[in-house]
């Protein structure tokens, strides 16, 4: 089976045959799709978990994703792993392993918003509060039609790091 067959039968599940209500059936079938590829193939392992993912079994999906990356991918899933794994981390409470992850993964720009927007949830988990508003207002700064200059200002103005907790009177600084 070529490359592109594989792919556009894996669009056509994400698009027509994945079931959230039938988690064993889409499971099922998405085994059957990857059983066409090598029991290594770093795309087939993502995609079963990222069907893993979407049903909301994140402790299958995480050993998945990891062998996916391990044995290799390219295109669009080479960072798409890691924003899938980040934030699926992020969810069974790893946001430090997340936050990290998402800091140092290769970007391109089909998927800088999504990887700044995990990273911002990531941060505030991890209670890192105005690293995560100034994350999420860089994301949303090239959006905006006025105001840039403005907002780029302020986010460099957030705190960064965790809160320290000040005496009764006292104000709080960042790290």
């Amino acid at each position: 089976m070529s490359e592109d067959r594989w792919d556009q039968d894996i669009d056509a599940y994400w698009e027509h045959d994945f079931d959230d209500t039938d988690p064993e059936g889409s499971i099922a079938l998405m085994r059957e799709l990857a059983s066409r590829r090598a029991d290594d193939d770093g795309p087939a392992l993502f995609e079963r978990a990222s069907v893993h993912d979407a049903l909301g079994q994140e402790h299958e999906a995480i050993p998945l994703y990891r062998r996916a990356v391990e044995a290799g991918l390219t295109g669009e899933r080479a960072t798409r792993v890691f924003i899938q794994l980040a934030s699926t981390l992020r969810n069974v409470g790893a946001s430090a392993e997340a936050v990290e992850m998402l800091e140092a993964m290769p970007t391109t720009p089909a998927d800088e918003a999504p990887r700044q927007a995990f990273l911002a949830l990531a941060l505030h988990d991890e209670g890192r509060y105005g690293d995560a508003l100034r994350t999420a207002l860089l994301a949303l700064i090239p959006t905006l039609d006025g105001y840039r200059r403005a907002l780029t200002d302020y986010a460099a103005e957030l705190p960064a790091g965790r809160p320290v907790r000040a005496e009764p009177g006292e104000p709080t600084t960042g790290d």
